[in-house]
């Protein structure tokens, strides 16, 4: 491990000479040996491949089966639009996918045009793609790290990590401090720089010791990479309903045909007969009713601040029962703010009353903090340190002049903050006086400070204030605050450095942290109460990332968190069993998160994964559902992610999975109708022929019904709107089927009524004739006119029963009636094409139908209502059970 190793043994082991760096020779032998410093990706698929991808499938496969024989039949606008409804699914989710996953272009684009080497030499500027294992690469402020680097120099040398790290404010590097801890987190190595950060202060030399795939930012590619993706909860559902419909159709097609021919009926006839029950059998639309719904529900979504990129995973997010976030940005503000500050007289929490009025002991502490910084901020522009960005906006909110106390006081020279010392030091000129103010650690500070400031008069320090002072650090270091101590003294004129930091007069010190975001901790409750639990994964230190966990009521006790150190000291099977019971993992890795996320899904948990950083990639990848920040996040954390939160809101998150849920829902009522009437359908034919009647329905009917039922009522089922108390409930089981609880019953007994209602009408088509249903021997238009009551009171029947299936308890005639719509308009158009196709002659003529008399339309009216009727009689019977009493 490279940082490790002394710089003497580094450069030897790479075999480059640091006063000259490497020679070009040596860096093309290195190019040919090594390859380009470039990051790369998975094979790419075409848009065919893609598209053909989503053709393979039992449901679709089926569906191509049952147009080619349509075409056979002749029925060539039903074969169009079976065709046209796979083409269309298919479309779609080729969009979505080629939209979908793009990490590893995003991480390709994190390689840098130029970097500054030295070579030969002579300082040059190479193309980053052309790095090399051994090149000396010189870094300053702005500049973006081209490789991962040991570095060799430093100069009050700061680089921002928190793309890779996690941690809001930037590590200090120090070539200095050794390290002997191989599996030291990256955020402590403070001798190395890594791929894809930035310098934000200072100077450095570092050389070269990994490029490309080997890099950290590498390493991070390859966990996307040799993710695989399976499939979403719906996904899987459709998959294997797709699989179980296919079966139930080839056997009901083979057993009708077969029956048919024991019987002696005509061969062509009950061909036609079997095929047109297969199809009816399988809900053609729903493929594309799922794909309308989940993308009306992405469009719904995205002006709640929430960009959907695959269709998918709209419903994933109503099964997720587990949240796991980074801290930084997601949780907090990513903005170091001061909150408590402390003169000898009092300790401070601020807020917006006690920043009104202050005294003169906490103007100077302010005043000294602001003027001994280097950082600079107009009209919320910010450049420098976020600590002493901190200490600025802290200077605002006490109301003071940032401008004029600045010209004020002339900073006249400057000891600048070193590791070591742990101090900053500048020298200003007011008023014809001159003043020293002096920041830094508290221990640092009270070494060097002679007396100390109290109500405005400068007194001895006594060991009794030191204590005090340490105990007051120490309260706020427990509650994760970053102390920050300032100290001042007046001298006659400009002094050397060392003289600047010598018998000093303490004035007070403030404790700063990157506070959460205000709305968090209420939607965390808001997630609990909804079966969600809230993880904090976070490579911040363990007593930082409690102390925002337990202001956020994620955890309430230290036995909660568990750190990245922890996680390598046990074996694997550890965290496989014990990783619910945390709910902060401080301090980790990439890998780690990866390995928690996937510890928590094999616990059979649906995770949900947020995220801002390059190292959060791979486990927003690797998780169910991965959440990418749309402001504050990288392009990596962007791409990775199944799902943007423009507004970074976590608000938005749980306003996701409400609509999640309620997508589910939707969906599941779509897929329960269309079984449902698929059924009746099925019943219908299937009996009448094993009883050795006529077939009730003919081939061009029941395709005609599939058209009127598939389309419109469905799609407006799946259209509902959502239960107003769906997160009042526990998240939906991963394992859950589409049948669960009574909706497998509601399927059954809906079918068997619909088809009961079915063979009624034919029944009594042949009844008024004089006929027995059991009499194949009959005149033409009786077989008609029966066929036409069945055609008729089939189609009512499942339109009306649309409306019974908006709620499994709830009567349709509650005030909601009327909330749906487009699910009144779908029934009213339904019902008007079926009275048009009686009424136009040729459209009669050519479904074969006889129109109904008097008797006959009475007949269609009390069949066509009697399932919606018996479904709400027994929804009566169901609240008495849940209730004990009848609820409306």
């Amino acid at each position: 491990m490279w940082h490790t190793k002394p710089v003497d043994s580094v450069l030897k082991e790479l075999d480059v000479d640091y006063a000259k760096g490497l020679t070009e020779a040596d860096a093309s032998q290195r190019l040919i040996k090594y390859g380009v410093n470039k990051i790369h990706g998975k094979h790419v698929k075409s848009v065919f491949r893609v598209f053909f991808a989503h053709l393979i499938d039992w449901l679709i496969i089926i569906l191509i089966v049952a147009a080619i024989i349509t075409l056979f039949m002749g029925e060539y606008i039903d074969a169009a639009i079976i065709i046209a409804v796979i083409f269309i699914n298919a479309t779609l989710g080729t969009i979505q996918e080629i939209r979908a996953t793009k990490a590893i272009e995003a991480l390709q684009k994190l390689t840098f045009p130029l970097a500054i080497v030295r070579r030969d030499g002579n300082i040059v500027k190479v193309d980053a793609t052309q790095l090399v294992i051994g090149d000396i690469i010189l870094l300053e402020a702005g500049s973006h790290i081209p490789a991962d680097l040991r570095l060799i120099e430093t100069a009050l040398l700061q680089i921002d990590e928190s793309a890779l790290t996690g941690e809001s404010v930037p590590s200090k590097k120090d070539v200095k401090i050794e390290i002997s801890d191989e599996n030291i987190p990256l955020g402590d190595r403070s001798n190395c720089a890594y791929m894809s950060t930035m310098v934000t202060n200072g100077t450095g030399v570092g050389v070269v010791v990994a490029t490309a795939m080997d890099a950290e930012i590498g390493k991070i590619a390859k966990l996307i990479n040799d993710e695989k993706r399976t499939l979403t909860p719906l996904e899987a559902r459709l998959q294997k309903l797709g699989k179980t419909l296919g079966l139930i159709a080839i056997g009901i097609c083979l057993a009708i045909f077969f029956i048919g021919l024991i019987q002696g009926r005509n061969i062509t006839e009950m061909f036609l007969t079997a095929v047109s029950l297969a199809v009816a059998a399988i809900p053609e639309g729903l493929a594309a009713i799922v794909a309308v719904v989940l993308s009306i529900g992405v469009t719904g979504m995205a002006k709640q601040q929430a960009i959907v990129k695959k269709l998918s995973a709209v419903e994933t997010l109503g099964s997720v029962n587990i949240i796991c976030t980074d801290k930084t940005g997601t949780l907090t503000q990513n903005k170091m703010t001061v909150l408590q500050y402390f003169t000898w007289d009092k300790q401070v929490i601020i807020d917006d009353e006690n920043t009104k009025q202050v005294g003169e002991d906490v103007t100077l502490l302010s005043n000294a903090l602001l003027l001994c910084s280097d950082a600079t901020m107009n009209n919320d522009e910010a450049i420098g340190d976020p600590t002493e960005i901190a200490l600025l906006v802290f200077s605002d909110r006490l109301g003071f002049n940032r401008t004029t106390i600045v010209n004020e006081h002339k900073r006249i020279s400057e000891f600048p903050f070193d590791a070591t010392r742990k101090l900053m030091s500048t020298l200003h000129e007011f008023n014809s006086e001159f003043h020293v103010y002096t920041k830094g650690a508290i221990v640092s500070l009270l070494a060097i400070c002679k007396e100390i400031l109290i109500n405005g008069k400068v007194v001895p320090i006594s060991n009794t204030h030191i204590n005090h002072i340490r105990e007051i650090a120490e309260t706020m270091s427990n509650e994760a605050l970053r102390t920050l101590g300032v100290a001042y003294k007046k001298v006659t004129g400009k002094v050397e450095h060392a003289e600047m930091e010598k018998d000093l007069v303490f004035i007070g010190m403030v404790g700063m942290l990157d506070p959460p975001r205000k709305e968090v901790k209420s939607v965390i409750e808001r997630a609990f109460k909804a079966g969600i639990t809230t993880i904090m994964i976070t490579g911040d230190h363990k007593h930082t990332a409690f102390a925002i966990a337990k202001e956020l009521s994620i955890a309430d006790s230290m036995d909660q968190v568990y750190t990245g150190m922890e996680i390598d000291d046990q074996d694997v099977d550890h965290l496989l069993e014990h990783a619910a019971k945390y709910r902060v993992f401080a301090r980790v890795s990439p890998e780690h998160k990866v390995n928690i996320v996937k510890s928590l899904k094999a616990a059979g948990n649906v995770v949900a994964m947020t995220g801002d950083g390059v190292n959060d990639a791979p486990s927003l990848n690797a998780a169910d559902i991965g959440i990418a920040m749309g402001k504050g996040g990288t392009d990596i954390a962007r791409g990775a992610a199944d799902m943007i939160l423009v507004d970074d809101n976590y608000v938005t998150i749980i306003n996701a999975v409400e609509r999640g849920r309620n997508i589910y829902n939707s969906i599941k009522k779509s897929i329960l109708f269309l079984l449902t009437c698929n059924l009746g359908e099925v019943i219908a034919v299937f009996i009448t022929i094993v009883a050795g009647c006529s077939a009730p329905l003919i081939a061009t009917q029941l395709l005609w019904i599939n058209l009127i039922t598939d389309s419109l009522p469905a799609l407006a089922l799946g259209l509902d709107k959502g239960s107003p108390d769906v997160m009042e409930r526990k998240p939906r089981s991963i394992s859950e089927s589409f049948f669960s609880g009574n909706a497998g019953w509601r399927v059954i007994v809906g079918g068997i009524i619909i088809g009961s209602v079915t063979i009624a009408a034919f029944w009594f088509g042949y009844f008024v004739h004089g006929y027995s249903v059991f009499n194949t021997d009959v005149p033409d238009v009786v077989l008609s006119y029966a066929r036409s009551l069945a055609f008729m009171v089939l189609v009512i029947a499942q339109l009306f029963y649309a409306l019974t299936l908006r709620s499994s308890t709830q009567s349709v005639f509650n005030k909601q009636f009327f909330k749906n719509k487009l699910l009144i308009i779908s029934l009213a158009v339904g019902i008007l094409l079926q009275i048009l196709i009686f009424n136009i002659a040729f459209l009669r003529d050519a479904f074969h139908l006889q129109m109904p008399d008097v008797n006959g339309w009475i007949a269609i009216s009390i069949l066509g209502i009697f399932p919606l009727a018996v479904s709400e009689v027994l929804k009566v019977f169901l609240r008495f059970s849940i209730s004990g009493k009848p609820k409306q």
